[in-house]
C-alpha cells in the first residue's frame, strides 16, 4: 500500500472539500482469486465507482489488409450484448445510471465505466456481458460501419487528418503505427462479421489487462468484480510488434492542399520513457514548447512575430516508438519563417541550453500542477492504468516531484545538446507554403 500525501485544490475537489487541504490517498495493490492484478484508491465520501481497465495492444494488432477492424470492435461492443440487442443494452445501461465509455487508439483497448455503488452488481453483469458476449449484429455492424466511413470520407478534406496519416506513413515506415487505427475506406468496406470476431479475441485478453479504480469500493468488492468481468476472456493474444525504426531524416514534406493556412508536425527520435535523463528532457521540453504561453517556441514564433495562434512541442513516448514532436499552424505566405525560427530554436536550445530562472520557473509549475491532476475518481483511476502502461510503481506518484526538483541544469543542457538535434528536424507540411519545398527524399 503506498500512502500519497498531496496539498492542493485538486484533493480539495475530491473530497468535496472547499479551499486548499492536505490529504492522504492511498494506492492499494490488489490480487483477485482468478490472479489480475489491479490498484485501487478507494474513497467511501460518495456513493461512486470510477472503473478503468486497458487492454495493451490496440490498432497494431489489425492484421494485413484489415486495418480498421480492432476501430470497429470496440465501437460495436455497446451495440448489443448477450441477449440485448443495441436499444436494449441502451436503455439497461441508461436505467442503472451507469456510464461506459470505450475507446481505441494503436497501442490499447480502454474501457471506463462510472456508477453507483448501489447498482455495482447489475452494472458490472451488464459491462461483463459487452466485454466477453458481444453480438456483432449485422445490422449494428452496417450502422456503425458507415458511421465510419462517414469520418474517413470527411478525414480526406481535413487538413489536420491529411498531417496526421502522412507524418505517420513518412515517420513508421511498414510498422504498424504507419496505418490509422479507424482504417481507411477500402478496408473498413472489406471487413466482415468474422474479421470484428477476430480483433475482439485478439485484443481483449487477460495477461494484458492493466486495471485501476476508484471511489466508494473495497478491495475485496474489487477483487470479485474483476474476475466476473474478465475470466471468461481468452487468456491471451497475438504477439506484439516489435519496435519501429523511425524512418525519417531531417528535410521537409511538402503535402499540396488548398487552404489558406498551412499546418505541420515537426520531430525527430526521443528519449525513452524509462531512460535515466527522462526527467531532463521533460522540463527541457516543457521551457522549449510544452509550458504554453511561457515556452520559447510561443514567445519566439507568436508573440514576437505573429506567426501563429499557437505551437507546442511534446514528448511522444509511445509503446514502440519514442519522439519528440511539435505542431503549429501558419498562413501560407508565414510558414517558411515558421520553419525557420522553430529550426533556430531548437538549435539555440540545444547550444545554449536554459538559464535557472527558466529552470526553476519550470519546475514551480511541473511540482505545483501535478497534485491537481488528482481532481476526481475518473481522473484518479485513469491515472492508475497509465502509470501501470508505463511499469511505473505505486510510489512514483510520492517521488514524481523530487524527480523534477533533483534535475541540475547541468543535466538539462546536457541532454538538450544529445537530444535535440536541428539537422534531423523534419516538417510535414499540408497546405499551399510559399517558398517551402520538399527536400526529403519520399
Amino acid at each position: 500500500m503506498i500512502r500519497l500525501t498531496l496539498a492542493g485544490a485538486g484533493i480539495a475537489a475530491l473530497l468535496g472539500l472547499a479551499g486548499p487541504v492536505a490529504a492522504e490517498v492511498d494506492i492499494q495493490e490488489v490480487t483477485s482469486e482468478a490472479g489480475f492484478d489491479a490498484w485501487l484508491v478507494e474513497e467511501d465520501s460518495v456513493p461512486f465507482v470510477s472503473l478503468e481497465l486497458q487492454f495493451e495492444g490496440g490498432a497494431v494488432l489489425d492484421r494485413e489488409g484489415k486495418g480498421g477492424a480492432t476501430n470497429l470492435m470496440v465501437a460495436l461492443l455497446e451495440e448489443g450484448a448477450a441477449d440485448r440487442d443495441a436499444r436494449a443494452f441502451a436503455a439497461a445501461q441508461e436505467q442503472l445510471a451507469a456510464t461506459f465509455r470505450y475507446d481505441a487508439n494503436h497501442d490499447s483497448v480502454s474501457v471506463s465505466a462510472r456508477f453507483l455503488t448501489e447498482n455495482m452488481d447489475e452494472v458490472v453483469a451488464l459491462l461483463r456481458d459487452s466485454l466477453v458476449a458481444p453480438r456483432f449484429d449485422e445490422d449494428a455492424i452496417e450502422r456503425v460501419r458507415a458511421q465510419v466511413l462517414a469520418n474517413l470520407r470527411a478525414a480526406e478534406t481535413d487538413p489536420d487528418e491529411i498531417l496526421e496519416r502522412r507524418a505517420a506513413e513518412l515517420t513508421y515506415g511498414d510498422h504498424p503505427y504507419a496505418r490509422p487505427v479507424n482504417g481507411s475506406t477500402e478496408s473498413v468496406t472489406a471487413l466482415g462479421r468474422e474479421d470484428i470476431v477476430a480483433a475482439h479475441e485478439a485484443a481483449l485478453v487477460q495477461d494484458r489487462v492493466l486495471i485501476g479504480a476508484a471511489g466508494d469500493i473495497s478491495a475485496e468488492e474489487l477483487s470479485e468484480l474483476v474476475d466476473t468481468l474478465l475470466a471468461d476472456l481468452p487468456e491471451s493474444g497475438p504477439e506484439l510488434p516489435g519496435e519501429a525504426s523511425l524512418a525519417l531524416d531531417g528535410g521537409v514534406t511538402v503535402v499540396p492542399f488548398e487552404t489558406p493556412q498551412s499546418v505541420a508536425l515537426f520531430g525527430h527520435a526521443g528519449i525513452d520513457r524509462h531512460d535515466p535523463d527522462f526527467f531532463p528532457a521533460y522540463l527541457m521540453n516543457h521551457i522549449l514548447g510544452g509550458g504554453s504561453f511561457e515556452s520559447r517556441l510561443m514567445e519566439e514564433v507568436r508573440e514576437k512575430r505573429g506567426l501563429t495562434y499557437g505551437i507546442y512541442s511534446y514528448l511522444a513516448n509511445r509503446d514502440h516508438a519514442d519522439l519528440v514532436m511539435g505542431r503549429v499552424a501558419s498562413a501560407n505566405d508565414r510558414m517558411a519563417e515558421t520553419i525557420d525560427v522553430v529550426r533556430g530554436e531548437w538549435r539555440r536550445m540545444a547550444e545554449d541550453g536554459v538559464t535557472e530562472e527558466e529552470l526553476e520557473a519550470a519546475k514551480t509549475y511541473l511540482t505545483g500542477a501535478y497534485p491537481l491532476r488528482f481532481d476526481g475518481n475518473g481522473a484518479i483511476a485513469d491515472i492508475l492504468v497509465g502509470m501501470q502502461a508505463q511499469d511505473l510503481s505505486p510510489d512514483y506518484v510520492t517521488t514524481r516531484n523530487d524527480k523534477v526538483e533533483a534535475v541540475t541544469i547541468e543535466d538539462l543542457n546536457r541532454v538538450a545538446s544529445e537530444l535535440l538535434n536541428p539537422e534531423n528536424l523534419h516538417f510535414v507540411v499540408v497546405g499551399q507554403p510559399e517558398g517551402v519545398e520538399s527536400t526529403a527524399t519520399q
